[in-house]
């Protein structure tokens, strides 16, 4: 087992020494790389054959997630069709450790003759496929991990560490937000949170509990009861918000009054209590709820009138909490 633990230790060596030292090498290839990029009128274009090409693929996905219009080409399907998808506003970003690609060296030319842009992502600066390139970042490694340098191991470390570089730092260069971030990924924890609105989550209808200020505190309890909620909204005719019945309430009056169930709800509601409106972002109305150090808050439109209810259990089975 030792043995084994020590080959892995040694691949992972190799493929760390692969990123530090391109690390110090990084320099203004890599910043002129990263302004064409972000002058890019087009598509960015990634390209790449065999490992290199599932390399390019995930850099195509990385920049697309971060706002940046791209796409994968295959390099042979190019030759037979696809390089319809090139034009001249495009970058295209080419990824061959040797440089010496057939399919790839083919392509470039193509892609010159049509006025894009390209980057050269090679550990071979003196390749064939460098000559047509407008930058060439310098992605070589001393030794690949597999047995005999063979297999393409510390090469691709590198380039897909290089990859993820450029995506952030065109991501930086062009203010990219993590509210940007949330709008291109509605279904991941980072949109819910930055994305859902109190309308998405509020309680309405049978689930809200209502009454009138005339109403009894028994019959308020009633219908907190059949509501299955914690309060009860007390409204006007027009549904205007004038209070609100809750346990606290209930509490405090008992020990006053041992008659309290035949009091009128506007005796004994807690008036003007704080509110909502339906468009807060959920997570907006998380900091108040926990500012005011309540369970749920009322939901109103512009005019006052209730529409829901927001209970922090709501937000809890979304994932805010």
């Amino acid at each position: 087992m030792s043995a084994v633990v020590g080959q892995g230790r040694a691949v992972l060596q190799m493929e760390a020494d692969a990123l530090l030292r391109l690390r110090r090498t990084l320099g203004s290839s890599f910043v002129k790389a990263v302004g064409m990029l972000e002058a890019c009128q087009g598509r960015v274009v990634i390209t790449g054959m065999g490992k290199p090409g599932f390399i390019a693929q995930k850099i195509s996905a990385t920049l697309a997630s971060l706002g940046v219009p791209s796409l994968w080409l295959h390099p042979a399907e190019a030759a037979h069709g696809d390089l319809g998808r090139v034009t001249a506003q495009d970058v295209v970003v080419a990824l061959s450790q040797s440089g010496e690609t057939e399919e790839l060296v083919h392509l470039v030319a193509l892609v010159k003759r049509m006025g894009a842009s390209i980057v050269v992502m090679t550990g071979n600066s003196h390749s064939r496929m460098t000559r047509h390139a407008d930058v060439v970042l310098d992605v070589g490694v001393r030794t690949e991990a597999g047995p005999g340098g063979l297999v393409p191991t510390a090469s691709t470390t590198a380039m897909l560490a290089l990859g993820d570089a450029l995506a952030i730092a065109l991501a930086q260069a062009r203010g990219f937000r993590k509210e940007d971030f949330a709008r291109l990924h509605p279904g991941g924890n980072l949109g819910r949170r930055l994305l859902m609105t109190v309308k998405d989550l509020m309680r309405t209808g049978a689930a809200v509990a209502v009454a009138t200020p005339a109403s009894n505190v028994k019959q308020v309890l009633l219908a907190i009861t059949q509501a299955r909620a914690g309060s009860a909204m007390i409204l006007d005719r027009r549904r205007r918000l004038l209070g609100i019945f809750t346990d606290g309430d209930l509490r405090r009056h008992l020990e006053e009054d041992p008659q309290l169930l035949l009091r009128p709800a506007r005796q004994v509601m807690t008036q003007h209590p704080k509110s909502i409106g339906p468009e807060l972002l959920a997570v907006e109305a998380l900091k108040l709820l926990k500012n005011h150090r309540i369970d749920e808050m009322p939901v109103v439109d512009k005019q006052g009138k209730l529409v829901g209810l927001l209970d922090v259990q709501d937000l809890l089975k979304a994932g805010l909490v």
